[in-house]
């Protein structure tokens, strides 16, 4: 009788063999390449959060400012195209300019890096309307209100509140709002503002003489972000020069900046 066992179990044998030493090389591969360091993944910055995403509730809630007490905006209300937001940048214009668009009734803060901030406003009626450009030669916090003789002409209930009567006080009911940036044309007052406004169904609409409006929470903010001698372009049509569209000047809304410009206080 032979004393070897039978060949299939010699190779049952060897097969295990095998494998195991074959198991083990795998395992000895696999722990080299667990050790190897590998170049970091670079999956570049955060993805920024989308533009128009603002908490409209506390933008355009309840504001005490100045001693005055605004009202809450119900922005439900409003268009949402007219309600501030960052958008990708339409206008071309150097960072730090403002554009107002006035066939969209938007106004664009430019940022600088592809987008600007656009708040929504009320322009002139028809007849009124104005382009061009000027700068931010002053800005005034709660301003006094002096209509243009043109306009108390056409509107005599406004007479109390010419320059020969000293204006109106700053307020709620004032038409310039919390806030109103004078606008100048090689050095000369344009008398036309952009200003504040507690009328928020008039934003996106044509109704006042000739002014850029925009609602007050929006006025406060775009007056902290914008220095004097912004330069401003009002135009009918974002891209065209405005030499092709032509210098049109309507009927303003304001007599002219008040003798108390030149105090420290109109900064």
């Amino acid at each position: 009788m032979s004393k070897h066992p039978p060949f299939s179990s010699r190779l049952n044998r060897r097969g295990l063999l095998n494998f195991a030493a074959l198991g083990a090389a795998s395992v000895a591969v696999s722990a080299c390449t667990t050790i190897r360091s590998q170049p970091p993944v670079d999956y570049g910055p955060p993805p920024a959060p989308e533009p128009d995403m603002m908490d409209y509730d506390t933008i355009y809630g309840p504001v005490t400012d100045e001693g005055f007490e605004i009202p809450a905006v119900p922005w439900r209300k409003i268009k949402k195209e007219f309600l501030r937001q960052y958008v990708q940048d339409p206008t071309g214009a150097k960072p730090g300019s403002i554009v107002v668009d006035t066939t969209g009734h938007h106004l664009y803060l430019v940022q600088g890096n592809g987008q600007a901030l656009r708040y929504g406003v009320g322009l002139g009626r028809a007849g009124f309307e104005w382009s061009g450009n000027a700068v931010v030669q002053w800005k005034k916090k709660w301003p006094k209100w002096t209509p243009p003789d043109e306009m108390v002409a056409r509107q005599p209930e406004l007479e109390k509140y010419s320059v020969r009567n000293g204006g109106m006080p700053p307020g709620l009911m004032n038409p310039l709002g919390a806030r109103a940036l004078y606008l100048f044309e090689n050095g000369q007052d344009t008398l036309y503002r952009l200003h504040g406004s507690p009328e928020w169904s008039s934003i996106g609409k044509s109704v006042s003489s000739g002014c850029v409006r925009l609602l007050n929470q929006d006025i406060i903010d775009l007056y902290d972000r914008v220095p004097n001698k912004t330069p401003v372009l009002v135009t009918s049509g974002l891209g065209e020069p405005v030499a092709a569209q032509g210098y049109h000047k309507a009927i303003p809304m304001d007599a002219g900046v008040p003798d108390s410009s030149q105090d420290d206080s109109w900064f």
